[in-house]
């Protein structure tokens, strides 16, 4: 098993820049790629970015493509999910996720495993 921790959530104004972590206790990050989703109130939880097991792949929501940054540092057990030029609809619970079961980066939230608990993103317009 692995245990994730978000990290990095807040308050800021659109057009500001968050960055979030996402730490990993009880396995090594190596063994899994990593995604991060949100949800919105009253919406499904929605992909965002994903990256593989090395961090040479990586991939994006149309919605965050060009304003958000996914990369990983196996060696601390962290992924972070660095958001510039934020809006108001990026508004919403963000959650990292660990699939145990490919390496690949993935879109698709059912092949991930192991979840955190979230960290709030508030984008003031």
């Amino acid at each position: 098993q692995v245990q994730l921790v978000e990290s990095g959530g807040g308050l800021v104004q659109a057009g500001e820049s968050l960055g979030l972590t996402c730490t990993a206790s009880g396995r090594a990050l190596s063994d899994f790629a990593m995604g991060w989703f949100r949800q919105a109130p009253g919406k499904e939880r929605e992909f965002v970015s994903a990256i593989n097991w090395s961090g040479g792949r990586t991939i994006y929501a149309d919605s965050v493509t060009g304003r958000f940054t996914i990369s990983r540092d196996n060696s601390k057990n962290a992924v972070y999910l660095q958001m510039n030029s934020l809006k108001a609809e990026d508004t919403a619970v963000y959650y990292c996720a660990a699939d145990d079961r490919e390496l690949g980066a993935s879109r698709v939230l059912s092949e991930y495993d192991y979840w955190g608990q979230g960290t709030q993103v508030t984008v003031s317009s």
